[in-house]
């Protein structure tokens, strides 16, 4: 069982969002795991020591969560870095922390779908219901995955995360083309100022589906 690609992350506009008071503190440390989060994911090579890293990383996310029981944001980051680490793992093991990561988006999106201003939330739910195996290995549903990505294309239809997951669903749905197209516009989404390492990794993933993409559905 293959796990490899999920590291997931980023896409929902702040649409129907609460309001909340400014906590430049808070927000730090949410950048700061998000730089973190990159630097693991994109730049950390040997699996074994990416899944500690993203383990240390989802760990200090969850001393986040429970400080700011009434944010979401903390949820999302301790998901994708468990997430990560289930790639890093692969096997049985990665899909109990994959489990465990789709509960932590759940419960986010309970408390605030729109998190991050990105769609984040639907993105990471997507990714995993896309790249997880289905029953009875696991919970991944196709259905699900379309539904998730769907929101987040339409919360951040020029995002580079909501536009790369999509591209990844598409072709394992075969559908080439329409892969092609979500692929170009991850490639070609507009910079997020700090966070030019995880878009420079992500924008690479990106062109070598593509590839793959357009070499399928011309052959």
């Amino acid at each position: 069982m293959k796990l490899s690609m999920l590291a997931v992350i980023a896409a929902v506009s702040l649409v129907g969002a609460p309001v909340l008071a400014a906590d430049p503190a808070f927000d730090g440390r949410i950048n700061g795991l998000a730089r973190t989060w990159a630097h693991v994911n994109y730049e950390v090579r040997d699996k074994s020591a990416q899944a500690t890293e993203a383990a240390k990383l989802a760990a200090d996310a969850d001393a986040l969560a429970k400080q700011y029981p009434n944010r979401a944001e903390p949820l999302v980051w301790e998901a994708i870095s468990t997430a990560t680490e289930a790639g890093a793992k692969g096997g049985m093991g990665g899909l109990a922390l994959a489990k465990s990561a789709r509960g932590m988006l759940e419960r986010a999106e309970r408390i605030n779908p729109a998190a991050l201003g990105d769609g984040s939330v639907y993105t990471s739910l997507g990714s995993l219901y896309a790249q997880v195996p289905g029953f009875p290995i696991g919970f991944g549903d196709a259905g699900k995955a379309r539904a998730y990505l769907t929101k987040a294309l339409a919360a951040n239809p020029s995002g580079v995360d909501s536009n790369f997951f999509y591209g990844d669903f598409l072709i394992r749905q075969g559908d080439y083309v329409g892969a092609e197209v979500a692929l170009q516009r991850a490639l070609n989404a507009p910079a997020r100022p700090g966070r030019e390492v995880a878009d420079r990794g992500r924008k690479a993933q990106a062109a070598e589906l593509l590839a793959t993409a357009r070499k399928k559905a011309h052959s």
